[in-house]
């Protein structure tokens, strides 16, 4: 069965967790896989059809940031400012493109919610930059696209190209490049590709993609988290997970050069084995402080990882973007993500709903401040905005009532 068909014979979907009652501690368990589009047979997923489409897209879209960033401090009027200051590039508005394009090829009766829309595209003059990245990375077709084509995929997810109302709805949720300040700062800052498919008001896959995360070994506080030398972490990563069947990772091979030769194998991700809040790894978002959070009350925070006393705990400087943060988690780099939100931030759908399922189906939890799980329909109307009461905490699951209880005493 296929998404094409009508909504209505789909079950509730609810996450599955298949973590082990004791994993390693502050370790991925490699359970490699050959490679292969998807690490499960489509006997066991359900939407496994719909995954592998979104696994290529993602992989391509992830070539269209390496090629555009290659050309970013060369070539003028690829960077632009937002009217909200935060930086985009051609990239950004080509990957929304192509993920839809693509898309709507295949599952044409399933919408899109993302983040941009094609009016600043438009009176930017930066039509042609976008539809050069997007011709060059969509699959064949009979005739060229024009630049109507590419506009008018932007557009597909774009604030108010539908209307769901209050019942459940299916669509998907991109967020074409989460972290665009670090797709700016060079090769070692993060940024994900990150694209999550809702079923009747649940996510039930989700596929991110970073195209320059590091080897293990340059973590200090997580030697060999991804698993062994083969693991997918040498040239970039894909992360997929889909409901019941966990979350798993490999390289996004060929992306920096990587000989077609090398193995290219899934690895299974869980998040870490840390039960002690003291001990956790902790990141927080870019635009916040250690002493702005709750558990500011309890401990002070060091990114020193060879120095952290008896009242502090590690601060990993990691990376720009929910989404990275997420990834961090999902792989066991990091214990916790946690977000105070703000009143004069809106938190969006794109930012959190592939991590949120990435992060279940490595075993770990994600919750509001309160200990309620994030509602994506909190916008009846167009599902794009999250509204979780006071913030959002993630982590792996073991500590999540610990911390919980101890935001509640400080609020």
């Amino acid at each position: 069965m296929n998404l094409l068909q009508s909504s209505s014979q789909f079950p509730t979907v609810r996450f599955l967790h298949l973590h082990p009652s004791s994993p390693t501690p502050l370790r991925t368990r490699s359970l490699p896989v050959r490679s292969s589009l998807l690490p499960f047979t489509n006997q066991n997923a359900k939407y496994h059809r719909e995954l592998e489409a979104a696994v290529d897209v993602v992989e391509r879209a992830c070539r269209i940031c390496v090629d555009v960033k290659k050309s970013l401090f060369s070539s003028e009027g690829r960077i632009v400012e937002k009217n909200d200051n935060t930086p985009v590039t051609v990239a950004d508005f080509g990957v929304q493109a192509l993920v839809s394009l693509e898309l709507s090829k295949v599952f044409p009766s399933i919408p899109l919610v993302a983040e941009e829309d094609s009016d600043f595209v438009r009176s930017n003059n930066l039509v042609d930059s976008v539809v050069s990245v997007v011709t060059d990375k969509a699959s064949s077709s009979d005739k060229p696209l024009t630049n109507t084509d590419v506009l008018e995929a932007i557009d597909r997810g774009g604030k108010s190209a539908i209307v769901y109302g209050t019942r459940p709805a299916t669509y998907w949720v991109l967020d074409p490049i989460d972290g665009t300040k670090g797709f700016l700062k060079g090769s070692e800052a993060l940024y994900v590709v990150g694209l999550a498919l809702v079923v009747e008001g649940d996510i039930v896959l989700g596929v991110m993609g970073c195209p320059n995360w590091q080897e293990a070994s340059s973590y200090n506080s997580t030697t060999d988290v991804q698993g062994s030398e083969s693991g997918p972490s040498r040239s970039g990563i894909i992360m997929v997970a889909h409901v019941g069947c966990g979350t798993w990772a490999r390289r996004l091979s060929d992306l920096m050069g990587v000989s077609a030769k090398a193995p290219n194998v899934w690895t299974r991700c869980f998040v870490d084995g840390c039960h002690l809040v003291p001990k956790a790894r902790f990141c927080i978002s870019d635009s916040q402080t250690w002493e702005s959070g709750p558990l500011s009350a309890f401990f002070s925070a060091t990114s020193d990882v060879d120095g952290v006393s008896d009242k502090e705990v590690l601060l990993l400087p990691t990376c720009c973007g929910s989404l990275c943060k997420y990834l961090m988690v999902a792989s066991g780099r990091a214990s916790v993500f946690i977000l105070r939100a703000r009143a004069q931030t809106i938190i969006k759908a794109w930012d959190h709903a592939v991590g949120i399922i990435c992060v279940h189906e490595a075993g770990g939890k994600v919750t509001d401040w309160k200990g309620s799980e994030l509602d994506l329909a909190d916008d009846p109307v167009e599902r794009r905005i999250l509204l979780p009461s006071m913030g959002v905490l993630v982590t792996n699951g073991t500590i999540h009532k610990q911390i919980l209880e101890m935001i509640s005493s400080t609020s």
